[in-house]
């Protein structure tokens, strides 16, 4: 093979061979039906793969991805997966997933120019320094890093709770219950650090009375 990507083509052939052999109904049934009862929004990092780190098959988990997990009000992409998962898949659970380490909350925590990147940073930054007191009292880089990822973690947990989509399932169907997890690359558990279950309290500045 000449070039690097004809490995994942190669790979491909014989994963769905593999498949195939196992399940010979599995990609007919597949392309035909989805049914997720999760919706993931993980961190674009490579090591954190939602199905390999949660043991979950095609079709059980439906996944969003960004630079350090975030929930940004103004963001089109995953408000339309939000909502598609909410109002067309119906999930049951929507996971936010972090993890330690992670080079997008270090980014945030610095001052060094990176481009375009700064302006999705500035999320970041802006939850660092309303706990910026609690972050510098740790006592490494690290455990600054790592106390930032659990409080990223826990306000997209509540920026999720503002949107209108989850205002008003919860309201009429009583879902989806929202977790908050970090996942740890040194040892590959995950640490769930925050939930809300329908209903929970928010600022009533941010309910909708309408829905």
């Amino acid at each position: 093979m000449g070039h690097p990507y004809e490995k994942l083509l190669a790979e491909n052939k014989a994963w769905a061979k593999e498949q195939l052999e196992k399940d010979p109904a599995f990609f007919s049934r597949l392309s035909h039906i989805q049914t997720p009862e999760f919706l993931w929004i993980g961190c674009s990092d490579s090591r954190v793969p939602a199905d390999k780190i949660t043991g979950t098959q095609p079709g059980e988990i439906f996944v969003h991805r960004n630079i350090a997990n975030l929930v940004v009000h103004t963001d089109i992409n995953l408000l339309s997966v939000l909502e598609y998962a909410v109002v067309t898949l119906k999930v049951k659970h929507i996971i936010v997933c972090g993890h330690y380490g992670c080079g997008g909350i270090r980014a945030a925590m610095e001052n060094h120019s990176m481009g375009i990147i700064n302006k999705w940073l500035r999320n970041i930054k802006d939850i660092y320094h309303m706990h910026r007191t609690e972050i510098d009292a740790c006592s490494s880089e690290e455990e600054k890093t790592n106390r930032l990822v659990e409080l990223n973690v826990q306000e997209q947990i509540m920026n999720l709770a503002k949107t209108s989509i989850i205002q008003k399932a919860w309201k009429h169907e009583q879902r989806p219950h929202l977790h908050g997890w970090v996942y740890g690359l040194e040892n590959g558990i995950i640490k769930p650090v925050c939930e809300m279950e329908p209903g929970a309290h928010i600022d009533p500045l941010y309910e909708y009375d309408n829905l």
